[in-house]
């Protein structure tokens, strides 16, 4: 093992087989030298590598609560400058600050305390690995589940088909506050997820990656399928890899020939209702919302 890693977050965590959140994780701390502070928000990751009495941090490492993860985050960063003002730090000395959570602590709950700390510019990096629900509490839908999917609480059936509505744009919501860098990326697609985290390290100032993390649970799927179902994601173009850097856009990864959705969809559980007579029209005004998506990417790139 890298001893980098193993400095920063050693194995013996609890997450479930197939969980690609420990990937996410070790990919963007290995993509620094630099010293680290580890915010973890409420959430799968928070309770499965803090397993008292035993932890899989090796970096300093806050605790904090479903809504608060950027608000920890701007009193860390406003801790470390005014140790620097007071001679305790060396101004050349660059500590990260880094936020993980899920998509029910950044979507949701923690949104307004995120809003709060991009719009006052602190200097941190927040990763949002978005597994499509709240998964910690038992599968129940978030802002981040998409169109058609069956969860705890909008179950599909004979009066329902599953979430009624669409997915929220966090990340034109994140860029919208002036950000220099935001990136969204994949589990499954791990050099592209360094090489952006590595671009966010050299920045200054509030920093956003949301990555793809397939859930085994609530999705559905085999536990050895996550890499393969994060890909169709992507080559459906249901998750585009992309970034926006300093008010340009670029695409990271494209096809001329795109698989359709439904082959992302057929290996998953939680959309399995749509493929009985009645559900096609709910696949078909999915595709059409893929792709309408994916055109405006298009167009944000060639301006």
């Amino acid at each position: 093992m890298n001893k980098n890693l193993a400095q920063k977050f050693a194995p013996g965590h609890s997450t479930c087989a197939g969980c690609g959140i420990p990937a996410i994780v070790r990919t963007v701390l290995d993509a620094t030298a630099d010293p680290v502070v580890v915010v973890n928000v409420t959430g799968c990751f928070e309770v499965t590598s803090t397993l008292y009495p035993y932890t899989s941090w090796k970096v300093p490492y806050i605790h904090s609560a479903f809504e608060n993860g950027g608000a920890t985050a701007a009193g860390i960063d406003g801790a470390i400058k005014t140790l620097r003002k007071r001679g305790k730090i060396s101004k050349e000395k660059r500590i990260q600050v880094v936020v993980f959570a899920g998509d029910g602590g950044t979507y949701d709950i923690g949104l307004q305390s995120l809003s709060g700390a991009l719009e006052r510019g602190h200097d941190f990096i927040y990763v949002c690995y978005d597994n499509e629900a709240y998964m910690n509490t038992g599968g129940q839908r978030s802002g981040a589940t998409p169109y058609g999917a069956d969860t705890e609480t909008t179950p599909a059936g004979k009066m329902s088909f599953g979430k009624k509505e669409k997915r929220k744009d966090l990340m034109s919501i994140v860029i919208a506050h002036h950000l220099k860098y935001a990136a969204q990326a994949n589990a499954a697609y791990l050099d592209d997820l360094k090489m952006k985290a590595k671009k966010a390290f050299e920045i200054e100032g509030p920093r956003f990656l949301l990555v793809l993390q397939p859930c085994t649970n609530l999705w559905k799927f085999p536990t050895s399928q996550y890499v393969n179902i994060g890909r169709l994601a992507t080559e459906t173009n249901f998750w585009p890899l992309w970034e926006y850097f300093d008010g340009k856009y670029k695409i990271n990864w494209a096809t001329e020939n795109p698989k359709p959705l439904e082959e992302f969809l057929k290996t998953q559980g939680r959309f399995k209702h749509l493929f009985k007579s009645g559900g096609e029209k709910i696949i078909d005004e999915m595709q059409k919302e893929i792709d309408e998506n994916w055109g405006k990417l298009v167009k944000l790139v060639d301006v």
